[in-house]
């Protein structure tokens, strides 16, 4: 645990990539790794992960991304991108996985199903939204926290306009909108922010025992 609090310490959120280092396949492969085993509400993963490889695309995107350099310097570029609308359909198709994958009866998760139902059905279309957008956060600290057990730089990124990068990358079409995005990779020898110390709230401050 002392070795996850150094790593905790050493990771910030960083400002200027070296675009000449870039991540190994074998590490990259961990990094997915660690999101697709992410925890999600009812662990339904409601969400897309693209990987913007293609530099020209991602040129395209960085003046969506406020014109932030680490969306082109960086190794990688993810988009999480929650599904829209998340409806029946999506959450059948969710639990024959489980049911494959755990050898159980055609029928075995049904009762589950409904529950699952019975609470998404009633939420409005904006509320379904909001919650698979806040499902990728999740996703996302398992990245932070994966990055920085390997020395991997990450930041994440609130900072861009959904509605530019929705259409540049097509997502509103495949039923996903654009929640976040984390440039991954390694840090400049001159990016300053590296060296300010980490500044959190107090345990005392942040923490209430009732």
């Amino acid at each position: 645990m002392n070795t996850f609090l150094e790593n905790q310490n050493w990771r910030y959120a960083t400002k200027k990539f070296d675009s000449t280092k870039k991540i190994s396949t074998e590490d990259f492969n961990t990094l997915k790794e660690a999101i697709r085993l992410s925890s999600s509400s009812y662990g339904m993963q409601p969400y897309k992960i693209i990987m913007v490889e293609n530099p020209e695309v991602r040129a395209q995107l960085q003046p969506a991304a406020w014109g932030q350099s680490q969306i082109v310097d960086a190794s990688h570029l993810l988009v999480f991108a929650n599904i829209t609308n998340f409806g029946n359909d999506d959450i059948d198709s969710v639990l024959n996985v489980f049911t494959s994958e755990r050898g159980l009866p055609e029928n075995a998760l049904d009762g589950y199903g409904g529950f699952i139902k019975s609470k998404i059905a009633t939420l409005s279309e904006e509320v379904k939204n909001v919650w698979t957008a806040k499902q990728t956060y999740l996703a996302l600290g398992n990245l932070l926290n994966a990055a920085a057990e390997l020395k991997i730089d990450v930041t994440p990124m609130e900072g861009f306009d959904p509605t530019a990068v929705n259409e540049i990358l097509g997502l509103e079409k495949l039923g996903l909108n654009a929640s976040l995005l984390a440039t991954i990779g390694y840090r400049h020898e001159e990016d300053e922010t590296q060296h300010y110390k980490k500044v959190r709230k107090s345990t005392e401050e942040l923490f209430i025992t009732l």
